[in-house]
């Protein structure tokens, strides 16, 4: 999956893939698994929150399996290329992560499931890598959007770098930051959307660290 042309550190933004005005490839209307829209609208009250852990075929699927989810997306965030491609996010030179968009009912998956189901599916300590998919593609990321999300990502990774060190994990190194500062969410192409539903023996990459991560941690 492209390894030898990853980057083992940020692309600098001057020298970033320049990139495009639009899309340059249709982004499905619905969620193949869900069966709702990928772009919405959704129902009233309903949050975004953006994650990376790696590859995204397997961190979506990670998060339509969660009760509450009412969609998810793969796509490109955190970076300087408007509308990349997958082939020139690829490359490190566009400065994005593979993430995923969450949109969920907080009723009924509050921030806090959430954000432990994501802290527990892949490692957070690992840097510009994910296993063995390297690059800078491939970094932990949470983008929040509201000062909720905010509160439940800054307990849910203290608790759980306290449980990463007590089983001899290094210092999480995943990018928090708000969704207004990490840049639009540039939806992936058709065949990465839901990619493990359309191809059920694909490759998954997502592995976590067996740590477990504390419940109870906030009101939010």
């Amino acid at each position: 999956m492209f390894g030898s042309m990853l980057r083992p550190s940020m692309v600098d933004p001057a020298r970033a893939l320049r990139g495009r005005e639009g899309y340059p490839y249709r982004v499905p209307a619905t969620h193949t698994v869900l069966g709702t829209p990928l772009q919405g609208p959704w129902p009233v009250g309903t949050a975004q929150l953006y994650l990376a852990m790696g590859c995204f075929w397997g961190a979506e699927r990670a998060m339509w399996q969660l009760p509450g989810v009412v969609t998810t997306a793969a796509g490109y965030q955190g970076g300087y290329t408007p509308y990349p491609t997958y082939e020139e996010t690829c490359t490190g030179m566009t400065g994005h992560t593979e993430a995923v968009m969450v949109a969920y009912d907080p009723e009924v998956l509050s921030h806090e499931a959430l954000l432990r189901a994501f802290w527990t599916s892949h490692d957070p300590t690992q840097g510009f890598r994910q296993g063995n998919d390297r690059g800078t593609q491939y970094r932990s990321a949470v983008y929040f959007t509201t000062p909720e999300q905010e509160a439940a990502t800054e307990a849910t990774r203290a608790a759980y770098a306290a449980e990463l060190a007590r089983a001899g994990y290094g210092d999480i190194t995943t990018e928090i930051r708000p969704a207004s500062e990490a840049g639009t969410f540039y939806y992936a192409e058709d065949y990465h959307q839901q990619y493990l539903d359309k191809n059920p023996g694909g490759y998954c990459g997502l592995g976590g660290t067996g740590v477990a991560c504390p419940v109870g941690l906030t009101g939010v």
